[in-house]
C-alpha cells in the first residue's frame, strides 16, 4: 500500500439488523469495546534472508517507495503467470497468518511465522527493507489504520487485526490483506469488518475492460454514506508487478481522475473503512498510522488482473 503523497448499490450489505443497531448507537457516541494503540511496542531485530533467495533491489540499498505516477503496465502472458504464482503464495500465507490471530499471540510471532513460510517457498517478504520498513508483514490492530509494525504486544480478547502480506516470487510481487477477529469481538467491530469485506468484494465486481478507475472511489464513497462509515482517504491502491508499487493509483473516495482499465493491467484495491473520522497520524516509528480520534478501522485487499471478460482475483485462496 502507498501513502498518497499529495495529498450500483444493489449490493450485499451487512445484515440489516447490524446496520440498524450500529447507526442508532453511533449517534450516541458509542465507539464499542476495544483497547486503543497509542505507542509502538518492542520490535525485534531484522530477520535474516538466506543468500539463495532472489531479492528485490531495495534489499541491497535503501530506496524511496516506488512511484505510482505514469501509465499502467500491460502485462504479457508470461508476466501474468508470474503474478498468478506470487498472488497465490501471498494468499496462502495470509490464511496461515490469520489462523495465528488468537488471544495471547504476539504480532511479532505472526511475523516470524510469515517470514518462515515465505522463505520456505523460496520467496522474499516484500515489506522487509522497503523504504526502510523493518519487518516481513504489516500487522494493524484496532485503531491502527495500516502499516503497523509487528512487535511484542500480545493480542487480547476483542481485538481486530489486519494482516498485510506481500511476497516477491520469481521476480513478481503478490499483495493482499484481511482483517481478522480475535476472540469475542463486540457488535461494532464485527459490523466494521463485515462491511469492509463486502466493500472490497463489490469494488472488484465493478472492474473490467474500459471501466474508469474512478468508478471504484465513487462507489466506496456512496457505500460509506449508506453504511455510516468513513473511508481513510490518505492511502491508495496501486499497480503491482515486478515492482511493489506503480501506476495506476486507485483512490478510495469520490474523484474525477481519468484513466481506464485495460486487459493485462494488475493492481490492488484496498479500502480502509473506519467507525470514526478519516484523519490519521503517524507514530514516532514513521510507519504506524493511527486514527486521530482513536476509532477502529478495518481493511481488505486483493491484487486483481483485468481480463477481456472482467477481472480475476490473483490473491484468492483456491479450494
Amino acid at each position: 500500500m502507498t501513502l498518497k503523497m499529495s495529498i450500483l448499490l444493489k449490493c450485499l450489505l451487512p445484515q440489516k439488523s447490524l446496520i440498524r443497531n450500529f447507526i442508532h448507537r453511533k449517534g450516541k457516541g458509542d465507539a464499542g469495546k476495544y483497547e486503543r494503540i497509542f505507542a509502538p511496542g518492542q520490535v525485534s531485530k531484522e530477520r535474516t534472508v538466506p543468500q539463495w533467495i532472489p531479492k528485490p533491489p531495495y534489499y541491497y540499498k535503501k530506496m524511496p517507495p516506488g512511484s505510482t505516477i505514469g501509465s499502467p503496465e500491460i502485462k504479457n502472458i508470461d508476466q501474468i503467470q508470474g503474478m498468478r504464482l506470487s498472488g497465490q503464495l501471498a494468499a496462502n500465507i495470509l490464511q496461515e497468518c490469520g489462523a495465528l490471530a488468537v488471544i495471547g499471540k504476539s504480532t511479532n510471532e505472526i511475523d516470524a511465522r510469515a517470514h518462515e513460510l515465505i522463505i520456505e517457498a523460496n520467496a522474499y517478504p516484500s515489506p522487509l527493507r522497503y523504504a526502510g520498513f523493518p519487518k516481513s508483514i504489516c500487522t494493524s490492530v484496532n485503531n491502527v489504520a495500516c502499516h503497523g509494525i509487528p512487535d511484542d504486544r500480545q493480542l487480547i480478547d476483542g481485538d481486530i487485526i489486519n494482516i498485510d502480506v506481500t511476497v516477491y516470487l520469481n521476480g513478481y510481487h503478490g499483495d493482499c490483506s484481511e482483517t481478522f477477529l480475535v476472540g469475542d469481538v463486540d457488535e461494532h467491530g464485527r459490523y466494521l469488518v463485515e462491511a469492509t469485506r463486502t466493500c472490497l468484494d463489490m469494488c472488484i465486481s465493478l472492474c473490467g475492460p474500459d471501466v474508469s478507475f474512478n468508478k471504484i472511489g465513487k462507489f466506496i464513497q456512496q457505500y460509506c454514506e449508506e453504511t455510516k462509515l468513513e473511508s481513510i482517504v490518505d492511502f491508495i491502491g496501486h499497480g503491482i508487478g515486478s515492482y511493489f508499487h506503480g501506476p495506476p493509483e486507485i483512490y478510495h473516495y469520490h474523484n474525477n481522475i481519468g484513466g481506464k482499465m485495460r486487459p493485462g493491467m494488475t493492481f490492488t484495491i484496498e479500502p480502509i473503512l473506519t467507525l470514526g473520522e478519516s484523519d490519521i497520524a503517524l507514530l514516532e516509528d514513521g510507519w504506524t498510522a493511527i486514527s486521530l480520534d482513536g476509532a477502529r478501522s478495518a481493511q481488505f485487499e486483493h491484487t486483481i488482473l483485468i481480463t477481456e471478460a472482467g477481472a480475476e482475483v490473483l490473491t484468492k485462496v483456491h479450494e
